[in-house]
This record gives structure tokens, C-alpha cells and sequence, in this order.
């Protein structure tokens, strides 16, 4: 008799612990967060997955030429060091003006491109710098830009993208907006150590669009089902008609057609908070493959005052027929990105 309630008791445990195992379960499944993810000045967010670790990059900020987060769940960040403390010399240090970094593992090291101010033309160019480990910080060895289109008014943003073949390529903004030019947003294939450009640039897309004005910038380029959809952001980047769109192209080198539903993400101003400029996206994935459109918005007072801080929003990105579409922006909760091991 003894030997049924014995085991009578362990059944008992075990469903007790199944209970709350599963109960457990279903409460990270509701989990919820709300907008700002990243409360601190982080424009122009950059996100990178190694080994389980996201590693955030942004637009220089509090003394720092790349300020740098890391996080295991993508909902909490911890600061980091400066991913690059030293620039070359050809950036002008009087005013360097460090902005987007970008990251792509290539053969085993890591390659930032980034902006800062030409001491020589006193340009936006792009550099190139190069760390063997995340943990580590980056060094540009050059003497000179990477890319510098000085007779476009300079060069900006640039973003890597790695095909499904493996082939390397890079997207920039000519800074024509700085010297009432036009501005493009350019291709080009690069080596397969991702260290040289080859081959010639492409023109893929310009501001021909009234929702743009002035600027087209912050190119995203990213493969789905076999279509290549480049997101970039477009208009003055400190008010309100900063927003993100997007072109379908034949090829990571276009040609490219602009959709018709541009903006798909855009401020809103009719009720509070506010929610002003959001822009320079970056495209990322959970565990489970859901999309995420990551991406700054500038910060507003309670009381309604706009602040110099711009800050990291997380919204989902969903497609129908061939059309991205961002459920946001975002104000109210939303369930948490999925990410296993998300323990810090």
C-alpha cells in the first residue's frame, strides 16, 4: 500500500512541475514590450547576431565614435565599450562626425563600414575598419576613404549585404543633399573578402518621389523569396517627414522600382505620444523567423517637446503578395521578440 501512495505522490509532483513548467511557458509566450526598446540616444541602429549575442551599433553619441549594446533577448541592452576609439587619419578629428556603422562578418573577421568627415575635401566619405573579434576594437588602417564621392557632395550610409550565393555587396548614398544635388542610392559588388570594391557603381534608386524631398539615404537591401527589396528612408531626417520605403529590384544591383504604398512607415502626429521621424532602418529575424523592422524615432517629452536623443523602436515586418508591410509604429504592447536562450 505504502509503494501506490509513494508513487502516487511522485505522479502527483510530476504534474505539478509539468503545470508549471507549461504555465511558465505560456507566459514568456505573452510576454509583452512597448516602444522605445532603446532608451538612450541611439540613431541609426544597426543589429548583428553572433553565437546568440545581438550586438547594437549606432551614430557617435555621449564622447563615443561608435557607441555599441549588446543583448541575448533583443528587448534588454546593456552598453557597451566604443566599438572603434581611434580614427584614421584621414578623418578630420576636429569634426568627425562618425555616423551609421554597419557590420558583416567576412573569412573570419569582421568589417565596419562606416562615415566620418574627409579632413581633405571636409566630405561625408566612407571608411572601412577591420577587428578580428566583437570583443575587440575596430582600426581602420587606411590612408584614405573607402568610398569618397566628393563631386556628389560625399558619400554616406553605407550598408553590406551578403546573397544567398555568397556574393558581397555594398550600398551608399551619395550626400548630394549637403550641395543641392541629387541624391541616389548606389550598388557595387565587392571582393570576396569584402575588403575592395569591384566592378563599376550602380545607380538604383533617386529622390523622384514628392514623400522624399530632398534626400534618399539608409539603404537596406534583403532577399525574400527570391525577390531582393531594398528599404531606405527618405525627406530631412530632424522633423516629421522623415519616413521609410521601399523599391523591388530584378537584382541586388536593380534594376529597382520604387512601390506605390510608399511611406510604409511614417510619423504620426495626430496622437500622443507623438511619434516623429522614424527612420534608418535596419531588417532583422527572431528564432522563429519572424521579421522585425528596427529603426530610430525621436524622442518627445511628456509634455510634448521634441529632444535632440533619438531612440530604438521594434515593430513587426509581415508580407502579403510580395509586399512588405510594418504593423507599426508601435505604441501600445506587443508581444516580445522570440529568441531561445534569452536568459541574460
Amino acid at each position: 500500500m505504502m509503494r501506490f501512495r509513494f508513487l502516487g505522490l511522485v505522479l502527483a509532483l510530476f504534474g505539478l512541475i509539468s503545470f508549471t513548467a507549461l504555465a511558465q511557458e505560456q507566459e514568456d509566450e505573452d510576454e509583452t514590450f512597448q516602444n522605445p526598446v532603446i532608451t538612450a540616444n541611439f540613431a541609426d541602429p544597426f543589429i548583428l547576431e553572433m553565437d546568440g549575442t545581438y550586438y547594437a551599433f549606432s551614430t557617435n553619441a555621449n564622447s563615443r565614435n561608435v557607441p555599441t549594446m549588446t543583448s541575448t533577448d533583443l528587448m534588454t541592452w546593456r552598453s557597451g565599450r566604443d566599438a572603434m576609439p581611434a580614427l584614421p587619419r584621414w578623418v578630420n578629428l576636429s569634426r568627425a562626425d562618425v555616423w551609421a556603422p554597419e557590420v558583416i562578418e567576412v573569412e573570419g573577421q569582421f568589417l565596419l563600414f562606416y562615415t566620418a568627415r574627409d579632413r581633405e575635401s571636409m566630405k561625408q566619405c566612407i571608411g572601412l575598419a577591420v577587428t578580428e573579434s566583437l570583443d575587440r576594437p575596430f582600426r581602420d588602417p587606411h590612408d584614405a576613404p573607402f568610398i569618397c564621392q566628393t563631386d556628389e557632395g560625399g558619400s554616406i550610409d553605407a550598408s553590406p549585404f551578403r546573397d544567398e550565393d555568397g556574393t558581397l555587396y555594398l550600398y551608399w548614398k551619395n550626400d548630394g543633399n549637403c550641395c543641392m544635388q541629387a541624391t541616389y542610392i548606389y550598388a557595387q559588388t565587392l571582393s570576396d573578402d569584402g575588403m575592395t570594391l569591384t566592378g563599376e557603381p550602380t545607380r538604383l534608386l533617386r529622390n523622384d518621389e514628392p514623400w522624399e524631398g530632398p534626400v534618399v539615404e539608409a539603404p537596406t537591401m534583403v532577399n525574400y523569396e527570391d525577390s531582393y527589396y531594398a528599404f531606405f528612408s527618405g525627406n530631412v531626417y530632424a522633423g516629421e517627414r522623415y519616413a521609410i520605403g521601399y523599391a523591388v529590384c530584378e537584382t541586388p544591383v536593380g534594376p529597382c522600382e520604387d512601390a506605390e504604398e510608399n511611406p510604409i512607415l511614417a510619423s504620426e502626429m495626430t496622437t500622443t505620444p507623438l511619434v516623429v521621424g522614424p527612420g534608418h532602418q535596419t531588417v532583422i529575424t527572431d528564432d522563429t523567423g519572424q521579421w522585425w523592422m528596427v529603426y530610430h524615432v525621436w524622442q518627445v517629452t511628456p509634455g510634448g517637446a521634441l529632444t535632440a536623443n533619438r531612440q530604438v523602436w521594434f515593430d513587426r515586418l509581415t508580407w502579403e503578395d510580395g509586399k512588405p508591410i510594418v504593423q507599426g509604429p508601435t505604441r501600445d504592447e506587443q508581444l516580445v521578440p522570440v529568441v531561445e536562450g534569452d536568459e541574460e
